[in-house]
C-alpha cells in the first residue's frame, strides 16, 4: 500500500513540475530577445523607424515581454518651444526601461543617449534658419541632461 501511494504522489508530482516547466518555457521571452533590443535602441534612422513601427504594433511583440511605458519627457517639456520631441523620449524611455530590465545597462546608456540625441537631432532637421539652430540647441541640452542625470 505504501509502494502505491509513493508511486502515485511520485508520478504526480513530476506531472506537476512538468507543467510548471512547460508553462516557465512558454512565458519566456525569445532568444533573441537581446538582439532585437539592440536594433531598436541604435542611432541610425532605420534603428528609430523599426522601434517605431514596433511601438504601433506592440501585440505583435508581446512574447518578447518588452516595457513600452514611458513618461516621455519626464519632468522636461515634451515639445519645448514647439519642437516635437515627446516620440524621441519614448524611445530613450524604452531603451532605459528595457536594459536595466535585462541587468545591461550601464554596458548601453551612452548608446541610448547617442541614440536619443541622434533622434532629436532629426526631429530638428525639419526646421530651417534661425528656428533649426533653436532646435538644435535645445535638443543638446536635452541630450547633455539625459547624459549627465539620465
Amino acid at each position: 500500500m505504501h509502494r502505491r501511494l509513493a508511486t502515485a504522489l511520485t508520478a504526480s508530482a513530476f506531472a506537476l513540475l512538468t507543467v510548471i516547466g512547460a508553462a516557465s518555457a512558454a512565458e519566456a521571452a525569445p532568444a533573441d530577445k537581446p538582439q532585437v533590443l539592440a536594433g531598436w535602441t541604435q542611432t541610425s534612422a532605420s534603428s528609430y523607424n523599426a522601434w517605431a513601427a514596433a511601438r504601433g504594433n506592440q501585440s505583435a511583440w508581446a512574447a518578447y515581454g518588452f516595457d513600452w511605458s514611458t513618461d516621455y519627457c519626464s519632468s522636461s517639456p515634451d515639445n519645448p518651444f514647439g519642437f516635437p520631441f515627446a516620440t524621441s523620449c519614448a524611445r530613450h524611455d524604452f531603451g532605459y526601461r528595457n536594459y536595466k530590465a535585462q541587468g545591461t545597462f550601464s554596458a548601453n546608456k551612452a548608446r541610448i543617449d547617442s541614440a536619443f540625441y541622434e533622434d532629436l537631432k532629426r526631429v530638428c532637421a525639419g526646421y530651417g534658419g534661425a528656428t533649426r539652430s533653436a532646435c538644435d540647441s535645445t535638443a543638446w541640452t536635452y541630450y547633455q541632461a539625459v547624459k549627465a542625470f539620465g
